[in-house]
């Protein structure tokens, strides 16, 4: 199955009605369907942009009878604004303690950084985050992971952004939060373009579905399937539209 990263972007990239998409290839659930994923390529999406002319711009040309549609989180939060900038978190004395207990992780700075770790904070309350932070500190000689998030809920998890080392210098001055009502979101989305919509928080560790639209046609368990080796990509490559097309 493999990552992204271990891809060779130039023999996927395809075009087409002046769309750049890359074909990521078919996979097979555990039911035995069959999808391909095209994952698309879009322009940097600035903060209040709109979700369905993005759809209709990048999705529309490449579309068929009976596609669906991945919208990124992080893109979907740039458009309607769910996000902080760093003048808005000011870290405390808890955010600039803690933030050294925590550990570097593969996909991102997780809460090592003070300004991600004040805005938990601000998010859950303090009382939350030291409880989350005493049990992962326990725990983690166990090899057990993810407790600070599971503790701390309410999208934690989902926070991106604050990130020194990312490609994108704006990502280094904004935390992206997931959106609040994501599956209304989605249900906006389908009827002003038609096309069914999941939104996720991918990554190539998880793949987190967020909502999708009413009569969506695939369980959560085949959308799972569909995007089991997130053909989202990671970095630099913008694509976080993904043309899901079920094979018969």
């Amino acid at each position: 199955m493999g990552i992204i990263a271990s891809r060779n972007l130039e023999e996927q990239r395809r075009s087409r009605n002046g769309i750049t998409y890359f074909d990521r290839g078919e996979v097979v659930g555990r039911d035995g369907r069959r999808y391909d994923r095209f994952a698309i390529q879009t322009h940097f999406v600035n903060r209040g942009e709109d979700q369905a002319e993005l759809v209709e711009k990048y999705v529309r040309p490449l579309y068929q009878e009976g596609d669906l549609l991945s919208f990124g989180a992080k893109v979907m939060a740039m458009c309607v604004g769910s996000v902080k900038t760093r003048d808005e978190v000011k870290p405390g004395f808890w955010a600039n303690l803690l933030w050294r207990f925590a550990g570097i992780n593969t996909t991102g700075v997780g809460m090592h950084e003070p300004y991600k770790l004040q805005l938990v904070i601000d998010m859950v309350g303090l009382p939350r985050v030291l409880l989350a932070a005493f049990l992962s500190g326990i725990t983690k000689p166990f090899g057990i992971k993810g407790v600070f998030y599971r503790v701390c809920g309410q999208g934690v998890g989902g926070i991106d952004g604050f990130y020194f080392r990312s490609s994108f210098d704006l990502y280094k001055q904004m935390a992206l939060i997931n959106p609040p009502n994501p599956k209304g979101l989605c249900d906006e989305l389908y009827r002003k373009t038609g096309i069914p919509v999941v939104l996720m928080d991918a990554n190539d560790l998880q793949r987190d579905q967020l909502g999708k639209s009413e009569g969506f046609p695939l369980s959560d368990e085949q959308i799972q399937d569909a995007m089991q080796d997130n053909p989202s990509g990671q970095g630099d490559e913008l694509t976080p539209l993904i043309l899901i097309r079920p094979l018969k």
